[in-house]
Order: C-alpha cells, then structure tokens, then sequence
C-alpha cells in the first residue's frame, strides 16, 4: 500500500510536489490558508498535467485520475491526520517554518515523516519546534518539480536512520532520484557547486572580464549547461539568486560569497527577470 501525502504550502513548489507524487499513484492532500491559492494550484497542475496529454505522454484518463489524486484543504487537521509522510513546501522563513512543524508534531500521527522542502535551512534549525525530531529530514526539490529529477535529502544530527530512508523511499515513488547528504551544510550539494560557479561569473563580470551575454554562451558552449549563469538567474528571479547569496554571506562570512554589486542593483531596480519582464535579458 503506497503511504499518504500532505503537503502544506500549495505555491509553486508544494503544487508540484503534490502533483508528481499523484502522477505516481499516492493519494495527495495538498494544504494551504489560501483557498485562492488552492485554486491557483490546481488550476495550474491541471495546465501541466493537461500539456503531457496534448503531447501524447499521458492519456486523458490518467490525467485525469493523477489529478483527483490531490486533495485540496484550507483545514491542515485534514492535511496530515492521516498522514504517514508530511513535506512542508511554505517558504524561507525560519519561524514560519517551525510553527508549521509545531502543529504538524501536534497533528500528524507519530509514524509519520515531518521534511521540510527548504534549500537554505537545515533541518535541526526547524526540528526543535517538534517532541520527536528524530523523525524530522530535509527533502529539498528543484523547481520545475515535473521537470527536474533531483531531491536532496540532508540527514540532520537527530534525524533516525528509519526516517532517512523512508525520506529516500519517498522520492523513489514519486519518481524522483534521491541523494543522501550525511551532514547539514548551507547550500547542500547541487546550489553549493552552483553558488561557487555563478560567484565566479558575476566577479567576471564585476570585474569588466566579459559581459554577461558572453559568459552565458561561454558556459553554455565550452560546460555544456542548458542555461548559463545569468539566463538561469533569470529564470528563477533575480530576488531569489541574491537572497540565497546574501544567506550564505551573512551564515559563512566568507566574501567569496558576498552578491555581486551589479546583481544587487537589478533587484533594488525590481529587475528580477522573466516573472517582471526584464533582468539580465528583456522578455
């Protein structure tokens, strides 16, 4: 018997979580306070969903049926009373975050798996607010969700090893491939390797080496990535590359992570973009 899902958070993160562990056959109940953004969700599952059937990846009747796999509730009782596995999906902010675990600790059957989606904040900051850290993980996604294959799962200094590898289990059926990170580090893997390769492309730039547009074709070309720096910084909003540069200064104070002054500039202008129209690059 497959394990029951809550998600809590129903942007665009928690929305897909939920919607790729449907696609895989698990019973979703996909929470959040907004019953607008609810309805913003599931309108935009169905408009994923709905594109593999035009593609011919997916019949209308499993659509369909992955669709109405996932619940959606404003009443976070319901959203995890049952639940065996819980993935909080709101986003960064370290109280939100514990006072969201502090009612799922309260709320959610003890056998149940509390993990936390976050990329920046590992989870012995979060399991505190809980009577039972031991069954507290990281299980960080990439966005797109439906796209990316990826999931992080960071072991904290209490997590059990039964939670580890139900977390691994976990990503396994919802189709994912999961890695184990055996100590928190801020950045885990994948943004650790990508902060330091993208800090060395804005100091290039700051620095007058080449423009931007060259150093994307540079990497782009000669690394083979589907995106260089700057497009992908684009792509995720400027607001969130700066943010996670500016953690990872303040958390290190270590300068090679200090945000480059000209990225700075672009979110101070509200040039984050694709979501605003124009960043690096105009759309």
């Amino acid at each position: 018997m497959k394990p029951r899902l809550g998600v809590v958070g129903a942007g665009s993160m928690g929305a897909q979580i939920a919607q790729q562990a449907a696609l895989h056959g698990l019973d979703v109940m996909l929470h959040d306070q907004s019953e607008e953004q609810l309805r913003r969700a599931a309108a935009s599952n169905r408009g994923h969903v709905m594109r593999r059937v035009e593609k011919g990846k997916l019949t209308e009747a499993d659509a369909e049926s992955a669709l109405d796999r996932v619940q959606m509730t404003s009443d976070l009782a319901e959203a995890v009373g049952e639940a065996d596995f819980v993935i909080e999906a709101v986003f960064e902010d370290l109280g939100l975050k514990r006072s969201i675990f502090a009612e799922l600790d309260r709320l959610a059957p003890a056998r149940a798996v509390l993990a936390s989606n976050s990329s920046t904040m590992g989870i012995s900051k979060i399991a505190g607010a809980t009577a039972l850290p031991e069954r507290c993980v990281n299980m960080h996604f990439f966005y797109p969700v439906l796209v990316m294959d990826l999931v992080e799962v960071v072991r904290g200094p209490e997590t059990s090893d039964d939670t580890v590898e139900r977390a691994m289990a976990m990503a396994r059926e919802m189709g994912r491939t999961p890695v184990l990170i055996n100590k928190e580090i801020d950045g885990f893997i994948v943004n650790r390797i990508l902060h330091a390769a993208t800090q060395e492309a804005y100091r290039l730039l700051d620095a007058g080496v080449a423009g931007f547009e060259d150093i994307d074709t540079a990497v782009e070309k000669g690394l083979n990535w589907p995106m260089g720096p700057f497009r992908l910084g684009d792509f995720s909003g400027l607001d969130i590359t700066y943010n996670a540069r500016l953690h990872m200064f303040k958390t290190t104070g270590d300068e090679r992570f200090r945000p480059s002054a000209q990225l700075e500039a672009k979110v101070r202008a509200g040039k984050l973009g694709r979501k605003t129209g124009e960043g690096w690059y105009k759309y």
